[in-house]
């Protein structure tokens, strides 16, 4: 079973970006495998994200849609979370996730804070 690591997280102010990474075990994952990032922020039930498929269709929650870009690497080892104009109601711990195998990171936290 492949596995999956997100990183890139951290505090930052309202308005500023960050890019999460999320780097798969086996080689070429995101080119034989849907992936999705989702959120769970403090309080709340976690929430879908973002859906990047194989063939590159790309999809977006309203709350994220025109500031996050979801997009995997050349090798199809990584897939990534760009992440502008953040605000306090983005601060959550974010997992990335197989669709069809079910299997998900650890988790990175955002933290948006002035």
């Amino acid at each position: 079973q492949v596995q999956l690591v997100e990183s890139g997280g951290g505090l930052v102010q309202p308005g500023e970006s960050l890019r999460l990474s999320c780097a798969a075990s086996s080689r070429n994952t995101f080119f034989f495998n849907d992936v999705a990032w989702y959120r769970q922020a403090p309080g709340k039930e976690r929430a879908w994200v973002a859906t990047h498929s194989v063939n590159r269709e790309r999809s977006y929650a309203d709350s994220v849609k025109g500031r996050f870009r979801i997009d995997r690497d050349d090798h199809g080892n990584t897939a990534y979370l760009d992440m502008n104009n953040l605000n306090t109601e983005d601060t959550a711990t974010y997992y990335c996730n197989l669709i069809h195998l079910g299997v998900w990171g650890q988790g990175t936290q955002v933290t948006v804070s002035s």
